[in-house]
């Protein structure tokens, strides 16, 4: 089989590379052996990249054990909770292309054969999967894993917990003490934070579409089943190699509908319909948002994970993970379980021993949370284009609401009025100028979400925005309202003290005024983008699409 690294190590004529090869102490033999590239994320800035060199030396182990030559090449990684809040949240989402991008220029530049992806936080996964379906070679990914949860008196925390506490701590319901004491048990551990926020769905997800081994979703990175884990996907890939198993032949339409049924079931981060968007724009499958809600409509949420629940995402992993889900999802025949996977094996027969544990972690399907998905696209008069809203995080009192609309043209202006208690119930504050080109960059909104969760407002407020959210949000919270402001969408036509209708169920996204006015606001409405920004930034204002197209670059 002619292999990508031929071109560069093979022939008297490429004599040069190969020397350049021995300066780097490889030996004649590891050169006639597959070069497979291990793509790390480690960094000593994000708390789930942080043990990925153990990680990366793991999958090294088990490339070595099965014949092929391991080659680890660094890759970015922004830490979305530290970039929370400030400036340095307009680099998180763009940052995905970035990776996509310096993946496929060291793969297509140094020859690599395969593929071990090894992520762990949000974009970095995507990002990576994103440019190994560039290249469509053998590809298998092994993510770092979940955080353990933190404890205090008053049971499990997460970096949720913390944000929230910021909040109750302004509206004088906690003291300055007790703050402090959230945060520091908050984030106890390695991994990417304990509960199903964007990174963990993604983990999740990545199993569910069959490009990672089971138990890559949940095992928490600090087990030595993680490092097991990643022997074992050194292993795999080089019997992918040898089978010529490449991610095309893993990620195509019917397993990116499987990832979206998991996704309903396991009641992910609204930020994962951006990501799977983009994976099937790079897969070129062409995915239209309104698959959310058909599938949405026939899958039943079965997980109530942080920040929707109390459960967390040990709880699980020690359920039977992403494995048991599908077996439970497969009663109903909600997947396609015939589908190739990188165990070399399909679904069915991965999920076959496997048995789902008791702990409360997943319902059986016949005792859903819900009989829709913890996922929903809305559609109307604000958002032509879609919006989303993680329904299962969302009190029930909540899913039909109207009020006034509180509008703010930046994150900064919202969140100042929310700690100032500036915000009543029945409210629903809008926030615009946030999407990927107003932005730019989209930034998520977890503070004031948070901050209105802490001051007990989550079941009485809603909030809707052109910019996105972090999994770690929860209540009436609708991100990615499409088209956004920055491009003339209806959001920048809202006014103070217009009544906004919102209604989940019938995934319906409403400004109540007039047809007459409505059009007439439209006709004189221009954006008001006043924020200016330099450097690369300013090159992805000008390239990328709209969220409804998952915020990919032209």
């Amino acid at each position: 089989m002619k292999l990508p690294s031929d071109k560069v190590i093979r022939g008297p004529e490429r004599a040069p590379n190969r020397s350049l090869f021995y300066a780097l102490g490889y030996t004649e033999e590891q050169l006639k052996r597959p070069l497979i590239g291990i793509i790390s994320a480690y960094s000593e800035i994000v708390p789930g990249h942080m043990n990925l060199d153990k990680i990366s030396q793991s999958v090294k182990a088990g490339i070595l054990m099965n014949g092929g030559t391991p080659i680890i090449i660094p890759s970015i990684g922004v830490c979305d909770g530290i970039a929370m809040g400030h400036v340095g949240m307009k680099y998180s989402l763009p940052s995905r292309e970035l990776i996509a991008d310096s993946l496929e220029s060291m793969a297509i530049a140094h020859g690599l054969d395969g593929l071990v992806l090894v992520p762990n936080c949000d974009k970095i996964v995507p990002g990576m999967i994103m440019g190994a379906l560039r290249l469509n070679l053998p590809t298998i990914l092994i993510s770092g894993g979940p955080m353990l949860a933190g404890q205090n008196e008053s049971g499990s925390l997460s970096l949720s917990s913390l944000f929230e506490a910021v909040g109750s701590y302004k509206s004088n319901m906690i003291t300055e003490t007790e703050l402090s004491e959230i945060e520091q048990c908050a984030c106890p551990s390695c991994g990417s934070c304990a509960g199903m926020y964007t990174a963990n769905s993604m983990h999740c997800l990545t199993e569910a579409i069959g490009l990672a081994l089971p138990g890559n979703g949940t095992t928490p990175e600090p087990y030595s089943a993680r490092q097991r884990l990643a022997k074992a996907s050194g292993v795999a890939i080089m019997e992918l190699l040898r089978n010529d198993i490449r991610i095309k032949d893993i990620i195509n339409e019917k397993s990116i509908r499987n990832a979206i049924t998991c996704d309903m079931a396991l009641g992910c981060s609204t930020n994962t319909v951006l990501h799977l968007l983009a994976i099937a724009t790079e897969a070129g499958i062409d995915v239209d948002l309104r698959m959310f809600n058909e599938i949405s409509e026939k899958t039943p949420n079965l997980c109530h994970l942080a920040p929707a629940g109390p459960t967390r995402m040990e709880d699980l992993f020690f359920a039977g993970g992403v494995a048991a889900v599908q077996k439970e999802l497969a009663k109903k025949d909600l997947l396609d379980l015939d589908l190739l996977t990188v165990t070399n094996k399909t679904i069915r027969e991965n999920i076959a021993p496997i048995e789902k544990k008791d702990n409360g972690a997943i319902r059986d399907i016949n005792n859903p949370y819900s009989e829709v998905g913890g996922l929903a696209i809305l559609y109307g008069n604000i958002a032509k284009y879609g919006a989303v809203v993680k329904r299962s995080a969302v009190a029930d009192e909540m899913l039909k609401h109207e009020g006034p609309a509180r509008v703010f043209n930046s994150e900064e202006d919202a969140i100042n009025t929310i700690y100032e208690g500036g915000i009543k119930p029945g409210d629903v504050v809008v926030i615009r100028y946030e999407g990927p080109k107003g932005g730019p960059g989209m930034r998520e909104m977890l503070n004031p979400t948070s901050a209105l969760a802490g001051m007990k407002l989550d079941k009485s407020v809603a909030l809707i925005t052109d910019g996105r959210f972090s999994g770690a949000s929860r209540g009436a919270a609708i991100g990615h309202v499409s088209p956004e402001a920055a491009l003339g969408g209806a959001i920048g036509i809202i006014k103070e003290g217009d009544i906004i209708s919102i209604d989940i169920p019938n995934y319906q996204l409403n400004l109540k005024i007039s047809e007459d006015e409505f059009d007439n606001r439209m006709q004189n409405f221009t954006p008001e983008v006043t924020n200016t920004v330099t450097g690369w930034l300013n090159r992805y204002r000008r390239m990328v699409t709209g969220s409804h197209k998952g915020a990919v670059l032209e």
